[in-house]
């Protein structure tokens, strides 16, 4: 009688751990968008971000370790303070067990210093500085759609291969912007070209025109503009203005993505050359992740959109197979499971974080090539994430040293 008395208890006692290690810490897996979502990036990633990260939650089922899994959202308006306050509060007080999307490269920066500081978990799928996964690496930090290596190997590579072996920057006037110019220099400058200036400008400028004329006399066959979202559209707009491409200089969007070429228009937008991690009509599988995204949205996805919806699917499987949402538990499987889905196809994430993929070397077709609504690109190459990305072993972070 005792010995079966005691078998039970030790079988209670193992069950009740074994139930313990398979779920959420505190009954709930929550994550947190944070984004632009009002201004110059807004249509970059925004709200529709917001709602591919729902999407991904629904397609999961809803829950993950028999727990619900919460998306919450909030605006940073560009600013890394009002990020950073926002990000303390959500670790310390509102459970949330992981941030995600962080357009804007101050702003990502100064979140996922505050997830190592506190040992929590954060994608970034809408900023571009390779500091993320560099010098200011982290072993919860992953950064996931694209940065401004795989850009500038990209969009800067092919227009050296055409001929345009001079450069003159166009350059926003925060990280994201002087890491694009400078991974986009030091690519010209190894395929044999060279940089012969540089001007910054404030973000979510109005009036490009002193900086343009700067660029245009500078006589370089390409104006690099290392900025994004209303930033790059309202400087091809203003370059048309001052006829910079009739005379014969080229004008190269260093990151422009379906949504800015949208809200441009083929006409404007035509024969531009971008570089993108992910296109909605390049295949089956694409296009029927798309028809459910402009189902929501009333918009075809970029490669924010379809790469937050892979962050968030990513992580909630890590969620599942570590059997909790501890941090170390789940980082590690982040870090070791393979990337399989309709974004990141074949997608391996090093010790640095670096989620290395495919990206997709494309030309905006002019509006007599477009068979149907947001039928914008031609695709021209495909990049192997090997070419794309920097070896993590050679990214200056001290994980992988």
């Amino acid at each position: 009688m005792r010995k079966n008395l005691i078998a039970s208890v030790a079988f209670l006692l193992a069950s009740s751990t074994a139930v313990l290690a398979q779920s959420a810490t505190d009954g709930k897996v929550k994550i947190g968008i944070l984004n632009d979502q009002s201004g110059v990036y807004a249509d970059f990633g925004g709200k529709s971000s917001v709602e591919a990260a729902k999407m991904a939650v629904e397609d999961f089922g809803g829950k993950v370790l028999d727990v619900p899994v919460e998306i919450v959202d909030a605006d940073h308006q560009n600013k890394a303070d009002i990020a950073s306050n926002i990000a303390r509060q959500w670790y310390d007080t509102e459970q949330v067990d992981a941030i995600m999307e962080l357009t804007t490269s101050s702003v990502a920066l100064a979140v996922q210093a505050i997830g190592k500081e506190k040992k929590k978990i954060d994608i970034v799928t809408g900023a571009a500085t390779t500091d993320l996964t560099g010098k200011a690496c982290s072993p919860y930090g992953f950064h996931w759609a694209y940065d401004t290596h795989a850009l500038a190997v990209g969009t800067g590579g092919a227009l050296v291969k055409q001929g345009g072996d001079s450069w003159f920057f166009l350059t926003a006037d925060y990280a994201f912007g002087y890491s694009l110019e400078q991974q986009t220099s030091d690519y010209v400058k190894a395929s044999g070209g060279k940089v012969v200036g540089a001007v910054r400008h404030p973000l979510s400028t109005q009036d490009f025109s002193s900086f343009l004329l700067q660029a245009q006399s500078s006589g370089a066959k390409v104006i690099g503009l290392a900025n994004a979202g209303l930033d790059t559209s309202n400087a091809i707009k203003q370059a048309a203005e001052f006829g910079i491409t009739q005379g014969g200089q080229h004008l190269a969007a260093l990151l422009f993505t379906l949504a800015e070429v949208h809200g441009l228009g083929l006409e404007a937008a035509q024969g531009l050359t971008l570089t993108e991690g992910y296109y909605w009509n390049r295949d089956d599988e694409s296009r029927a992740f798309a028809k459910k995204f402009f189902a929501r949205t009333g918009k075809m996805p970029n490669m924010i959109h379809t790469g937050t919806y892979s962050a968030v699917t990513q992580y909630l499987k890590a969620v599942q197979k570590a059997g909790t949402d501890e941090t170390e538990a789940v980082a590690k499987q982040l870090h070791e499971m393979p990337v399989d889905d309709v974004f990141g196809r074949g997608g391996t994430v090093g010790a640095n974080g670096r989620m290395i993929h495919d990206m997709y070397l494309l030309q905006v077709k002019k509006p007599s090539e477009s068979k149907e609504p947001w039928d914008y690109f031609n695709v021209l190459a495909t990049i192997p994430g090997k070419e794309a990305y920097i070896d993590p072993a050679k990214s200056g972070c001290d994980l992988v040293k």
